[in-house]
């Protein structure tokens, strides 16, 4: 697995806001010498439609909402649609996405949480694969649900932090499995956890994973540790190397700029690995 990234990503910014690219600026820093990087497309908005409301996306185009975890910035939908076309970029390349603004927390016609257009969701769309989503972020990804709740191809498998941002996940209802765990649970519950939920899912007929790969659960996040050490993301790489799928990703959240780098570094060598 190597990355999706363009530079254009580092103009989508907003003075002392947590979605700013300082940080992903300093992981592209350290991972660029380290795997191959591949320009992403531009998503159109028939590839938005595959999974958006039309009014919601006219909206988005046109800077028609308010909310205050996701600011109007200048050329917003141009950056939402490139990191939607990295999404699309890594899903036909086996990639990690590390595009912004991230998109976990946008349904079918809501934004939130930093999350204007759900990134994963228009790539899975896209490729028309029976697909198992695994989402590590230490956010529940609530927008993902919206979308996918009661779908037969798509199985979505979240492990998040409760109490905690949005507030939702806290049961398992019919594709969509949910998993809130304390804020400390540490490396060996959550692993333990995950990994047992992989096997599992291991035996159903799924032809790809995708990734809501987030990186706030490590133990010196500011917004939503999990207590997770660096090489936890390591093992997690390689449990879902275990699940012998065509796999990509995309990068939602983890907001330190130091540490950024070093845990996804760890998560691809775990998924490169041979176990």
């Amino acid at each position: 697995m190597d990355l999706v990234f363009s530079e254009e990503a580092l103009q989508y910014r907003s003075a002392g806001h947590p979605e700013s690219p300082d940080r992903v600026k300093k992981a592209h820093s350290y991972l660029k010498d380290k795997y191959e990087i591949n320009e992403p497309i531009q998503a159109s908005v028939e590839d938005l439609l595959l999974v958006h409301d039309e009014d919601f996306v006219q909206r988005v185009k046109e800077g028609r909402f308010s909310d205050p975890d996701c600011p109007n910035y200048e050329d917003l939908f141009f950056y939402a649609t490139l990191s939607a076309g990295g999404a699309i970029t890594a899903q036909k390349k086996g990639s990690l996405s590390l595009m912004r603004p991230p998109g976990h927390h946008a349904g079918r016609d809501f934004l939130g949480g930093f999350c204007y257009l759900n990134n994963l969701a228009i790539a899975v769309e896209k490729s028309g694969l029976r697909t198992l989503i695994v989402d590590f972020d230490a956010h529940h990804g609530n927008g993902t649900e919206d979308i996918y709740l009661g779908r037969e191809d798509v199985t979505y498998l979240s492990l998040h932090r409760s109490p905690g941002f949005p507030g939702t996940g806290q049961e398992s209802r019919k594709n969509v499995i949910n998993h809130p765990v304390s804020p400390m649970i540490g490396d060996k519950k959550y692993l333990d956890l995950l990994g047992k939920e992989l096997e599992r899912l291991s035996k159903k007929e799924f032809e790809q994973v995708a990734l809501s790969a987030g990186f706030d659960g490590h133990k010196d996040d500011p917004l939503a540790s999990l207590g997770l050490s660096t090489s936890a993301f390591q093992e997690i790489g390689k449990y879902l190397k275990k699940m012998d799928l065509p796999t990509f990703g995309v990068l939602e959240g983890g907001y330190i700029g130091e540490d950024l780098g070093r845990n996804i570094d760890a998560f691809l060598k775990g998924f490169n690995s041979r176990y």
